[in-house]
C-alpha cells in the first residue's frame, strides 16, 4: 500500500505542472497539450500487455520496472529542454504508470485471501485517494515558492521510494500457474461488463475534474470550488475505512443501487447548488457514487475472473477508467457548444439508464463473484 501511495504520489504531483512546464520551458500551446496527454495515450493503448505480462512475470519483477521508469522520466523531466526529449521521457513514464497500477494492484490481490479482496482494494483505494489527493495540492503550493524542478525532484524521491518499499514485501508473487500455452489477450471477457459500467459512471466524475472551475466562473457561483475534490477525498477515505468490512459480503447488485442513487443526487445538486453547502454535499455523494464504485468495480472484476488472468482482469477494469478518463473532459468540452449551460449536468443524467440496461444484462454473474468467492 505504501509502494502504491509513492508511485500514484510522483505521477499526481506532476501531472498537473506538465503543461505549465512546457510552457517555461518555450514550448507552444499545441505541443504542450500533446506532452501532457500522451502519457495517457500511452497507458492507455499498453493495458493489455501490461495485463499479460503481469500474469505470466513476476509482480516484483515487474513492479521493480515500472517504479524505475517512473523515476527515469521525473529525473529525465529536469534536464530535458525541448519537444522530443520531453515527448520521450513522458512516454517512458505511461510506461512505467501502466505497469505499476495493474502490476500492484494485482499483487495487492495476489496476498490476500479471496474472501477479503473487497476489503484489500478497499485499502488500496485508499492510498491512492491519499496521493491523488495530497500530491497535487502540495505540488501546486510548493512550486509557486521553489519552482517546477523542485517539485519534479520530489516526484522523483517518491517514485524511488517505492522502489526500495517493494524490497520489504518478501512474497514476489510468481505466477504460480504454467501459462505457456495460453495466447495472448487484450480483453478478460468475465471483467468486460464491470468495466462498461464503470467506464460509464466515471465519466460524469471525470467532466467535474476537468471543468468544475469553468463551470462555477460561467455561471457566477459564490462558492469555493478548491475545497470541491479535497471534500471529496475525505468523504471517501472516512467511506472506505467505515465500508471495509462489507465489501466483501454485499453482492454488487446492492452496491450499483447505491451508487446510482448518489449518482443521481450528486449530479442534481451540481446542477442547482448555489452555495458550499450545497457544493460539499454533491462532494460526499460523488464519493459514494464514484468513489465506493471504484473499489466494488475492481474486487467484482478480479473476483469474475480465474486466477491465472488477475493481471488481465485488472488491466480490463483500467481500461475502463482509461475510457472514462478520456471521454469526460471531451464531453464536457462539448457539452457547452450544444446545450444552454443549465443542460451540463442534466445530460449526464444519460449515464444511469445506460449503466442500468448492462447491469440488469449481467446481473446474475455479478451479484455472484461475492456470493461464490
Amino acid at each position: 500500500m505504501f509502494a502504491t501511495f509513492f508511485y500514484q504520489f510522483s505521477i499526481q504531483a506532476v501531472n498537473p505542472l506538465m503543461n505549465g512546464y512546457a510552457h517555461n520551458l518555450g514550448i507552444s500551446s499545441a505541443f504542450a497539450g500533446i506532452i501532457v496527454g500522451v502519457m495517457s495515450i500511452t497507458s492507455m493503448l499498453l493495458r493489455p500487455f501490461a495485463g499479460n505480462l503481469t500474469d505470466r512475470i513476476s509482480k516484483y519483477r515487474l513492479a521493480l520496472i515500472g517504479g524505475s521508469l517512473c523515476a527515469i522520466s521525473d529525473f529525465g523531466y529536469l534536464f530535458a529542454s525541448s519537444v522530443p526529449w520531453l515527448l520521450t521521457f513522458r512516454i517512458i513514464n505511461g510506461v512505467g504508470f501502466v505497469l505499476c497500477t495493474v502490476c500492484l494492484a494485482t499483487w495487492m490481490a495476489f496476498l490476500v485471501p479471496r474472501q477479503h479482496l473487497g476489503a484489500a482494494m478497499g485499502y488500496y483505494g485508499l492510498l491512492n485517494a491519499l496521493a491523488m489527493a495530497i500530491a497535487p495540492a502540495l505540488a501546486i503550493s510548493v512550486y509557486q515558492i521553489l519552482g517546477y524542478k523542485f517539485v519534479i525532484m520530489l516526484a522523483a524521491l517518491s517514485a524511488v521510494a517505492m522502489i526500495v518499499v517493494i524490497q520489504l514485501i518478501n512474497n514476489r508473487a510468481k505466477p504460480s500457474i504454467k501459462l505457456e500455452g495460453q495466447h495472448f489477450k487484450i480483453i478478460q471477457w468475465d471483467a468486460l461488463p464491470v468495466a462498461l459500467i464503470f467506464s460509464l459512471l466515471s465519466i460524469p466524475y471525470f467532466v467535474t475534474q476537468a471543468d468544475i472551475v469553468m463551470y462555477a466562473q460561467e455561471r457566477h457561483l459564490n462558492i469555493t470550488v478548491s475545497l470541491f475534490f479535497l471534500c471529496y477525498s475525505l468523504a471517501l477515505i472516512a467511506i472506505r475505512i467505515l465500508l471495509k468490512n462489507y465489501f466483501d459480503t454485499i453482492s454488487f447488485g446492492i452496491w450499483f443501487s447505491i451508487c446510482i442513487i448518489a449518482t443521481i443526487g450528486y449530479i442534481i445538486l451540481l446542477t442547482i447548488m448555489q452555495n458550499n453547502f450545497e457544493m460539499i454535499l454533491a462532494a460526499g455523494l460523488m464519493a459514494v457514487g464514484f468513489g465506493v464504485m471504484v473499489s466494488v468495480s475492481q474486487s467484482t472484476a478480479l473476483l469474475l475472473a480465474p486466477l491465472e488472468e488477475q493481471g488481465l482482469a485488472n488491466a480490463t477494469y483500467y481500461l475502463g477508467s482509461d475510457i472514462g478518463m478520456s471521454l469526460g473532459p471531451i464531453i464536457g468540452g462539448i457539452l457547452p457548444t450544444v446545450f444552454p449551460l443549465k443542460f451540463f449536468y442534466p445530460v449526464m443524467l444519460l449515464v444511469v439508464p445506460l449503466t442500468a440496461i448492462l447491469y440488469l444484462f449481467n446481473r446474475r454473474k455479478l451479484n455472484a463473484a461475492v456470493q461464490s468467492n
